[in-house]
């Protein structure tokens, strides 16, 4: 089954296939506060978000989106409890390993963006092993941002480009903006369509800054644990009544 192939079924509130994003990234947030409200420790609020994830890839996958991208774990995240922080660490390196499977089946393609500084070398050989286990798969694309920090991401693309130029490589007239978007982790990955933030924070986090210049925004106050399929459907809906100009005029 390729990407051309998808004939997705029960497009919420009738939308249109070409009215669907192609790009839909996602700010997962609230998972600390959902646990505290319940009484639980902020952890059990890592563990149930994983629910939100799979049922969330699963649901784009099936509506026919091209590429579903999670903020996983900010480059400021590592200001947490270590605690947290190995709990976290534990929590993904289980799911790369027990989503394998699932990411065969539904043919999905996973990609990682982010520094892989830090990051315990059991949990980069399992990103590493299931990354290389779906390359060949042809559907909809997940992409897991970790230790991402969208600054650095773009410091990064630019110390590439001037080495080019001091190399004599490059002209600074030849820089362009999509040579900087070629040297970015996104490198070769749509832009977001759009942009969905749970827990009802109104910012973007370091998030994508680059890549989201025309995303459309949509905020949810529920926090990410809870996030479920009609909240995607609702995001999917209200994304597309609007009207996308790009700075331009329809006519």
């Amino acid at each position: 089954m390729t990407k051309s192939s998808v004939q997705p079924a029960n497009i919420p509130g009738g939308v249109p296939r070409e009215s669907l994003p192609r790009h839909i990234a996602i700010i997962m947030d609230g998972n600390g506060r959902w646990a505290q409200r319940r009484g639980l420790p902020r952890i059990e609020g890592h563990r149930h978000g994983v629910a939100s994830v799979r049922r969330t890839t699963e649901e784009a996958a099936r509506l026919g989106i091209d590429q579903l991208t999670l903020y996983c774990l900010s480059s400021e995240n590592w200001k947490r409890p270590q605690a947290e922080l190995d709990f976290l660490m534990h929590l993904l390196e289980q799911y790369l390993i027990e989503e394998r499977s699932t990411l065969l089946e539904e043919n999905i393609r996973l990609e990682i963006i982010g520094s892989r500084e830090g990051i315990p070398d059991a949990v980069l050989a399992a990103m590493d092993k299931t990354v290389e286990m779906t390359s060949h798969n042809s559907g909809m694309t997940l992409c897991l941002a970790i230790n991402y920090g969208s600054r650095a991401e773009i410091t990064n693309s630019v110390r590439q480009i001037a080495e080019q130029v001091r190399s004599g490589q490059l002209a600074p007239a030849e820089i362009t903006e999509e040579l900087l978007a070629a040297n970015l982790y996104t490198a070769g990955m749509p832009d977001p369509d759009l942009l969905i933030r749970t827990a009802g924070e109104l910012r973007v986090s370091n998030f994508l800054l680059w890549q989201i210049s025309y995303s459309e925004l949509w905020i949810t106050e529920q926090c990410w644990p809870e996030f479920a399929e009609a909240d995607l459907h609702e995001a999917i809906r209200d994304f597309a009544q609007r009207d996308r100009r790009f700075g331009g005029l329809n006519t």
